[in-house]
């Protein structure tokens, strides 16, 4: 029932014009959690943001925020009377006033105590309270984002959307962002939605990822079961890396292909004799100087504690594989290698889904 959630998103369509860019997309958040939606440039994800924030009107479908439809076939709500709160690309701060003012702008309603307390109670929570009367240009990438979320978080909105709030950063600062403001989105049980076509902030910020393609959900779920259980071949491909290689269903659940036989569950229907493809994940393939298996690498990235190999098998299949740093191979280099596979990810080759 959607009384239950904070947020939900049922069957909507968006189409401007002929053009259709989101088709019957639903999802629902409950209260404190943080959800995102995550896809490629062009999926439609920031229109989703957009319709829950009232900035789109759909063509079909309800928004629901906080047990109250602010969206639907006879209403549509302006964004003011929505009670939410937004952080944008360029976190759109006032450059003429400074920081506690800054975040003041949302509340000036309040009485100047409660003003004052709200505003304080915020700058120590995102670690600013010696920044208070800076402005802006005085202040890191990093710091104006933790006042543009400050300020959104300020009249205490019933959702939270972020759009694409740490694109400007440079990628060695977005996941240490993402993981901080996760912390300070939890310790005020806000609920949020966020936009972003990097995985990685996903996984470091997110409780639920909704991840889309051509204005379709393709799975909502957690980062673990994205990544270790995808429904289809586009979500196996597009979160995490590794390579598909075909495969045989010969057993219950054994699937045999050209690195031996694979055991897991394989997908329903598929008896023995049907052709699969498996998904091969750089961990499932696990560097051991002592084992029989060798292969060849042929490619490698430094990742500081890991290596990213790029392995030739016997058979000229090639596979990736996650090895710690301090094994530091050579290109052509021969190693010993481990089958290790705890969730066997296996496609119908015949019913492709995209």
């Amino acid at each position: 029932m959607t009384e239950h959630y904070k947020v939900a998103v049922h069957n909507i369509d968006v189409s401007f014009g002929n053009n259709k860019v989101i088709d019957e997309l639903s999802f629902c958040l409950r209260d404190g959690k943080i959800g995102c939606l995550l896809g490629p440039s062009g999926c439609g994800k920031t229109t989703v943001l957009r319709t829950i924030a009232g900035f789109e009107r759909p063509q079909r479908g309800e928004v629901i925020i906080n047990g109250r439809e602010v969206c639907n076939r006879k209403i549509n709500l302006p964004p003011e009377k929505r009670h939410i709160g937004m952080v944008f690309q360029d976190f759109a701060l006032f450059p003429n006033l400074n920081v506690q003012d800054n975040i003041r702008f949302g509340i000036k309603s309040w009485s100047r105590k409660d003003q004052q307390n709200r505003i304080m109670e915020l700058l120590e929570m995102v670690g600013l309270a010696a920044s208070a009367k800076a402005y802006p240009h005085q202040l890191s990438g990093g710091q104006q984002q933790r006042v543009a979320l400050a300020r959104a978080m300020a009249p205490k909105p019933s959702i939270l959307l972020m759009d694409e709030p740490f694109s400007s950063m440079d990628v060695e600062l977005r996941e240490q962002l993402a993981r901080d403001v996760r912390k300070i989105l939890k310790k005020e049980n806000i609920t949020a939605v966020l936009v972003t076509h990097d995985q990685h902030e996903a996984f470091a910020m997110a409780d639920e990822i909704c991840v889309m393609s051509d204005g379709r959900v393709q799975q909502f779920d957690t980062a673990y079961n994205l990544y270790h259980k995808p429904v289809n071949r586009f979500v196996a491909d597009f979160i995490g890396e590794g390579v598909i290689v075909p495969g045989m269903v010969v057993g219950a659940n054994t699937v045999n292909t050209e690195l031996g036989n694979i055991h897991g569950l394989v997908p329903k229907g598929c008896k023995p004799g049907c052709p699969v493809d498996v998904l091969i994940r750089p961990d499932d393939i696990i560097h051991d100087d002592a084992s029989s298996e060798t292969a060849t690498v042929v490619e490698r990235a430094f990742r500081g504690s890991e290596f990213l190999y790029t392995l030739r098998m016997p058979s000229g299949i090639e596979v990736l594989s996650l090895v710690p740093s301090h094994h530091d191979h050579k290109i052509d280099e021969t190693i010993g290698i481990m089958l290790e596979f705890d969730h066997l990810v296996v496609f119908p080759r015949q019913t492709e889904v995209t």
